[in-house]
């Protein structure tokens, strides 16, 4: 029925079914100029009038922008303020991992590398996300809006988001997750973002855990990793953005699981036409998901790991009027079109400096904002 939730902690939106859908997102782009140029409003016409009526695009960008969309119009819209207060949460069925894809072993062996490869002055990139993927089974059926729910109670500050990946060519199944990471909003011409990059995970004392994010503030190899994202955003953002505040320095940032190095950024758009879609597919995939140079991490990934399909990638809406959401497709997975399996995917940005242990340790860590929902563990961990 290719229904969209997108639930942030001040305003949620939903919708069911599906009036045009859209893999590949310049009809999408095209859909909207379109609408806007139909649904000016001239003078005497009255703003509630059916041809004024507000139409949304919903959906999800893939890692690689090469493959398929999946964006839609949808024929029903419900966006509220607040958050997001599920009415039940009926128990989750018993849900276990059954492959790793690829192993620890694995994973480090590549990490080493790939910290091999960057330390080599010979080469170009500068910055690699490494990912690993679980495959988890259910022994019911998951519903996706049950799982959300879940996810949501773990994680109120979270940007929790459901979404049917029909459109894509992928009948029935469903991109689900919690992410703490802004890509970015457009509200009339301003702009703004809140990306992240740079992670240790937190500890239970809360002595170690002030330690921790300490030894993030100061850590030069987290701060490098995050200069890389942020140089992206200046990069792109400034052409479209006539005044465009970026911090000097990132704070820190939260989850149950994580430390993150964030930096908010804010902007004044030069043409108000700029879409919030078209801000997302300028912008993703950054750095923060793919690495730096653009191309050559894209290829050291596409080359090296399986298919990401969705993880990694954005999820938001995006309204005739130009103003939308998008969020990254992290801390998630995509359910089976029979709901009974589910895979999930963490990653973490590989530069010279980087520990594979470390990296491994942090993988396992992002895994378990999803896992705990389920109440599921990994082997041995």
């Amino acid at each position: 029925m290719n229904e969209f939730l997108l639930a942030r902690p001040d305003a949620v939106l939903r919708t069911s079914g599906v009036r045009e859908s859209y893999s590949d997102p310049r009809q999408a782009v095209a859909a909207l100029r379109a609408w806007q140029q139909r649904h000016t409003v001239s003078p005497g016409e009255r703003h509630d009038s059916p041809a004024t009526a507000p139409t949304v695009i919903v959906g999800a960008l893939p890692f690689d922008p090469r493959e398929p969309a999946a964006l839609w119009e949808p024929e029903t819209v419900l966006h509220t303020v607040g958050p997001w207060r599920p009415a039940a949460l009926p128990e989750l069925p018993e849900v276990r991992v059954v492959a790793e894809m690829p192993s620890a072993a694995e994973h480090v062996a590549r990490v080493t590398k790939l910290v091999e490869q960057l330390g080599d002055p010979a080469t170009e990139l500068r910055k690699v996300v490494a990912a690993r993927s679980i495959v988890l089974e259910a022994d019911a059926p998951l519903e996706p809006e049950v799982l959300a729910a879940h996810l949501l109670t773990r994680h109120p500050n979270a940007a929790v988001y459901a979404v049917d990946l029909s459109a894509a060519g992928l009948p029935g199944e469903t991109l689900i997750g919690a992410t703490p990471e802004v890509l970015v909003a457009r509200h009339g011409d301003r702009v703004s973002l809140h990306p992240l990059a740079g992670t240790l995970p937190r500890r239970a004392d809360p002595a170690d855990d002030a330690a921790q994010a300490r030894e993030l503030l100061s850590s030069t190899k987290n701060h490098d990793e995050h200069a890389f994202v942020i140089d992206w955003i200046r990069q792109r953002l400034s052409p479209v953005c006539a005044e465009l505040h970026i911090p000097d320095a990132p704070e820190l940032l939260s989850t149950e699981q994580v430390w993150h190095l964030a930096t908010p950024i804010h902007g004044v758009l030069r043409d108000p036409s700029t879409t919030a879609l078209d801000l997302a597919l300028l912008l993703h995939p950054t750095p923060a998901v793919n690495g730096t140079p653009f191309t050559a991490a894209m290829d050291a990934i596409t080359t090296d790991e399986p298919r990401r399909g969705f993880y990694g990638g954005a999820v938001g809406w995006c309204g005739d009027d130009g103003d939308g959401e998008w969020v990254v497709a992290i801390r998630g997975g995509e359910l089976s079109a029979d709901r009974r399996t589910l895979r999930a995917s963490a990653g973490g940005g590989i530069v010279a400096a980087s520990d594979p242990r470390a990296e491994l340790a942090e993988t396992t860590v992002k895994l378990r904002t999803l896992l705990s929902a389920l109440r599921c563990e990994l082997p041995n961990d």
